[in-house]
């Protein structure tokens, strides 16, 4: 645990506690008169309020859609369904800036929407509602439906041999086994929602802000400190207390429910109400998560000439006069390759650590442990990369031009995702199996290569999968800390769309549509190396 609780302390606590001193400290007191002021704002109030009221209403939408999608993706059996679930995965891994430019290339202007029916819905909640059942649909998919293909079907059958209908058997039956994770899927997509960035930066314009959009906002483009080290520890308030709940969703679906192996309770679709179930779900997929990923494809070939490559061409040529680029931009697509790598050795190394010690020892420090490992999906990762900037600038820690830096930003994100995706694999290994190599005198090195490896070694392939998406896609943070010689591509992404001009637009989507297809490939890896326990996500 030394090595998890270090990496955390150093990289993600002294950062986040630097940057909120830098804000309330004034001669070297603590000034929280600022905090009143900024708390009592009615500007704070109307960011706080519109953050809490999109999230909420983002969490219900991406439940009604995508619930009817868990039992689907869980209890039906049909041709396509592991490339399905890959693609349906693949919006969650994208960065929110490509998300945002992909439904600002079908809702936005000149978009499809407004092309076909003259109708455009940029700059508009609805616009940001959508975005994010596009990016948390599978949030819903795999934690819901993970846990309702596993579900035995035996129970809810033997209900309706004593009598009760269908509908009641469900409610009464399966309803309370599935609640746990209902509820657990809720608060992440709320969580996801609550912080959100990207999205709301591209989508909401100058009308809407998030607590996220306003830390940014302050930090980088007003300078005003105080202010920024308020709102963030006024999101951490917040993250630490649906962390908390999520926690302990999470302890009471491991503990209160027998399960079954998944392959036996898929099965072929049967009776008019269950094909109408699958069709009606299709139908969602291709309209909701397809149809923005194959806008985002046609606007990066749609060239004043026709279709073809010329943006894909443009990305390769050398940046003219007054670029934002001292690089061509195709060169970010091998800097995020180079820096995903090394982030998912760290995320790996450091999440399998903590995994590896939260299977070993219990009790309320533990489990303290394991929500605070999970703080760094929710803390605002513009504070972190700029926490970064303030806090790693002098010896021995002077990292403010080091490329690890990068790596490291996205390594905090990924380790998140390995903790969630091993700990269920690692807790299911027999004690007893490490204890009798321990009896034939096997080392603790030994024992865990010859016992533990063998067990576990889809799991880290899919957790090590994991964290290299969600390297390639973060951006909160590494828009801060990125050099301007080696952007990454969500950095590359955000400079396009910020600069006029069809070019640079059309250079966007390509780049785009490069980071989607490098997500889908490994996301349809993930799927071939995942197993049914391979953790929440």
């Amino acid at each position: 645990m030394v090595v998890p609780v270090a990496f955390f302390g150093l990289f993600f606590g002294y950062p986040v506690v630097a940057i909120v001193a830098r804000g309330l400290r004034e001669d070297g007191r603590w000034n929280l008169t600022r905090a009143g002021e900024v708390l009592t704002d009615p500007l704070t109030l109307d960011v706080l309020g519109f953050t809490l009221g999109q999230a909420a209403a983002s969490t219900a939408l991406t439940l009604a859609l995508a619930l009817p999608g868990a039992y689907v993706f869980a209890r039906l059996d049909f041709p396509g369904k592991r490339l399905l679930r890959a693609v349906v995965t693949v919006p969650f891994v994208l960065p929110t800036v490509v998300v945002g430019s992909a439904f600002l290339a079908l809702l936005g202007r000149g978009g499809v929407l407004e092309t076909v029916w003259g109708v455009r819905l940029d700059t508009g909640l609805w616009a940001i509602l959508l975005a994010h059942v596009f990016f948390n649909y599978a949030v819903v998919v795999r934690t819901v439906g993970g846990l309702w293909a596993q579900l035995d079907p035996r129970q809810e059958e033997a209900a309706r041999m004593l009598g009760a209908s269908r509908p009641a058997a469900w409610l009464r039956v399966t309803l309370p086994a599935l609640a746990p994770a209902v509820l657990a899927a809720a608060l992440m997509v709320f969580l996801f929602t609550f912080t959100s960035f990207g999205v709301v930066q591209i989508l909401g314009g100058s009308r809407y802000a998030t607590l996220e959009v306003e830390i940014y906002r302050q930090t980088a483009q007003f300078l005003d400190l105080p202010t920024a080290a308020v709102l963030s520890c006024l999101q951490f308030a917040a993250v630490g207390v649906l962390l908390g709940v999520h926690a302990w969703t999470v302890r009471r679906r491991e503990s209160a429910l027998r399960l079954v192996d998944a392959a036996r309770t898929a099965r072929r679709p049967r009776g008019a109400g269950q094909w109408a179930l699958l069709w009606s779900q299709l139908a969602v997929i291709a309209v909701l998560l397809l149809l923005p990923l194959a806008v985002l494809v046609e606007r990066s070939l749609a060239t004043p000439d026709g279709y073809g490559l010329l943006f894909y061409r443009a990305l390769t040529a050398e940046p003219g006069t007054g670029s934002t680029f001292v690089v061509p931009a195709v060169e970010a697509v091998g800097n995020s390759l180079a820096y995903a790598a090394v982030a998912t050795v760290i995320a790996v190394t450091v999440g399998g650590l903590a995994a590896a010690a939260l299977t070993r020892r219990a009790g309320r420090l533990v489990r303290g442990f394991d929500a605070l490992l999970m703080l760094p999906l929710g803390t605002s990762a513009v504070t972190v990369g700029f926490g970064f900037l303030i806090a790693l600038d002098e010896p021995p820690l002077d990292l403010r031009s080091a490329w690890l830096l990068v790596p490291i930003a996205q390594a905090l994100v990924g380790v998140p995702f390995v903790i969630r995706t091993m700990l269920p694999v690692l807790r299911a290994v027999d004690e007893r199996l490490r204890e009798a190599a321990a009896v034939l005198g096997a080392s603790p090195l030994r024992a865990w290569r010859e016992v533990d490896l063998p067990l576990v070694r889809r799991a880290l392939a899919v957790a090590a999968g994991f964290a290299f998406a969600v390297s390639l896609g973060e951006f909160g943070a590494t828009v801060f800390i990125a050099r301007a010689g080696t952007p990454t591509l969500p950095v590359a992404v955000a400079r396009l769309l910020g600069r006029a001009g069809e070019l640079n637009y059309g250079q966007a989507m390509a780049l785009s549509t490069i980071l989607m297809l490098v997500c889908a490939v490994g996301l349809l890896a993930l799927e071939r190396a995942r197993t049914h326990s391979s953790g929440e996500f």
